[in-house]
């Protein structure tokens, strides 16, 4: 059987398993689930996902969730990966291990904290938090630093390969998020570090066309929101002058 993605592609998670998938020629069934229409929390989707969240993938009768495992389940079954995804070397894995595991309570965290408190809260009437906002700013800003110093201080790419593992398309795709910003904003937060911008540009080269066209969502969605925000700051400016 047809392996099985469901993913919504506004998602950061699962852009990167979908453009894992095309990158490596493996072949699937994309199946959306609208999480801006909670369709994350269909008894369907529950039978698949129990934790109601994207991506989740079935192949055949297995079904698994969280996107590493996924994309660490990917590069191990399908036999067209190519092993710089994720390498046979156990050194080498245990160090994109490690990258994914800082991912989640450090660049994850921050990130999208940062965005949902800052933009998606506030502009679709949700309950937002400038305390939580400023917090995970702060932890990106500190994570995006151990980008640059740290992480890719010997390559290229994270943990000094020279081609990409899955840790750099889940990371990337993370950072991605943040295009959501105003492009002031955005260039505020990035512009200092010249490594992760590099990297950021490399990784979308190495997955191309599939990077850019997986995001199609995520741009539409940037061009929507800093229209808003144009016009909210216009009509804000207008109320002053009143």
């Amino acid at each position: 059987m047809v392996l099985k993605v469901y993913a919504d592609r506004i998602s950061q998670p699962s852009r990167a398993i979908l453009i894992f998938c095309k990158i490596n020629g493996i072949n699937f069934d994309e199946i959306r689930v609208d999480i801006l229409k909670n369709q994350q929390f269909s008894p369907e989707y529950k039978a698949i996902n129990p934790m109601h969240q994207v991506p989740a993938i079935t192949d055949g009768r297995f079904k698994l969730f969280e996107s590493h495992a996924i994309l660490i389940y990917l590069s191990c079954a399908f036999p067209g990966v190519a092993s710089h995804w994720y390498p046979g070397d156990l050194s080498k894995r245990a160090k994109i291990h490690s990258v994914l595991d800082w991912h989640h309570s450090n660049l994850r965290s921050g990130a999208a904290g940062f965005v949902f408190n800052a933009i998606l809260a506030p502009l679709n009437g949700l309950p937002s938090s400038p305390q939580a906002g400023k917090e995970a700013e702060k932890i990106l800003m500190k994570s995006l630093s151990k980008l640059e110093t740290f992480w890719l201080k010997d390559g290229r790419f994270l943990v000094g390969s020279s081609q990409p593992s899955i840790a750099d398309i889940s990371l990337v795709c993370e950072i991605m998020q943040l295009q959501l910003l105003s492009e002031k904003e955005c260039n505020r937060i990035l512009s200092p570090y010249k490594k992760v911008l590099q990297w950021i540009e490399d990784t979308k080269k190495t997955t191309a066309p599939h990077f850019d066209e997986v995001h199609g969502v995520l741009f539409k969605a940037q061009k929507r929101i800093r229209e808003q925000m144009t016009t909210k700051s216009g009509t804000n400016e207008l109320k002053a002058k009143l």
